[in-house]
């Protein structure tokens, strides 16, 4: 497989963070090409694919390594992180894994860049929060909570319809949260709704009222201290300063 010559240099650079994540049971360590092909990934990664070696992962992508529709979702999301150059960050996630083991993860990818600020691939971990095997537990009632903010960030969210969706408490709920994101409910709508927003104020151009209704702000002052408390600047600050770094 013909690796491009500013990935190969990435590569090259990081070798011995391959090395370092390779003594990690619980991390999965990779990188991928413009076309999400695994071009370099910890033993972690091949143990739990059933391989016998790194070299039967290098040069496949995630929909030829793991089965449909987990496949699917994993190439989806290389693909929309190479195309945008966005980040995914802390996402909880239920790995299927070819060896039929599974278990809880929060995985992040982030874009890498070559010259002239071009992304020429990703770089992945996956960090177990159960281990593989050991059943879902408590951690699928918290990813229905994920699931429910992320897909409903526009709309009206309480935190008591969302306990209840998942079965639990407020209290419970929180509890979870606290434990593998360190935030509360509250908090996590608040940052899903500001991680669209920003988002918005960065590749689109529609006024700044329709971007807050958009993420739940029915409000536009109430949006504007909201994202200033969060972010630091005003959505117009914000907007204006990456107009200007672009």
């Amino acid at each position: 497989m013909r690796i491009k010559p500013e990935l190969q240099a990435l590569l090259e650079a990081s070798s011995f963070t391959e090395t370092l994540f390779d003594r990690i049971p619980d991390v999965v360590f990779f990188i991928k090409d413009r076309d999400g092909r695994y071009v370099l990934v910890n033993q972690t990664l091949v143990t739990r694919c059933g391989m016998r070696g790194k070299s039967e992962l290098l040069g496949r992508n995630a929909q030829q390594i793991f089965p449909s529709p987990l496949g699917n979702r994993f190439f989806e999301q290389d693909r929309r992180v190479l195309a945008s150059g966005v980040p995914i960050v802390q996402n909880l996630e239920l790995h299927l894994y070819p060896t039929r083991l599974e278990g809880w993860c929060l995985t992040d990818k982030l874009p890498l860049h070559g010259g002239a600020g071009r992304v020429t691939g990703l770089a992945g971990i996956s960090r177990d929060l159960q281990s593989p095997g050991g059943g879902a537990g408590h951690l699928a009632e918290v990813a229905a909570a994920l699931d429910h903010i992320r897909s409903n960030y526009g709309s009206e969210l309480r935190v008591e319809e969302i306990s209840e969706i998942c079965g639990l408490s407020v209290y419970q709920l929180n509890r979870r949260l606290r434990a593998i994101f360190g935030i509360t409910v509250s908090q996590l709508i608040t940052k899903s709704r500001i991680d669209v927003a920003s988002e918005m104020l960065r590749e689109e151009t529609i006024p700044i009222a329709e971007v807050a209704y958009a993420c739940g702000y029915f409000d536009q002052s109430a949006f504007s201290r909201v994202f200033r408390r969060t972010v630091g600047l005003t959505p117009r600050q914000y907007r204006a300063r990456h107009k200007t770094t672009a």
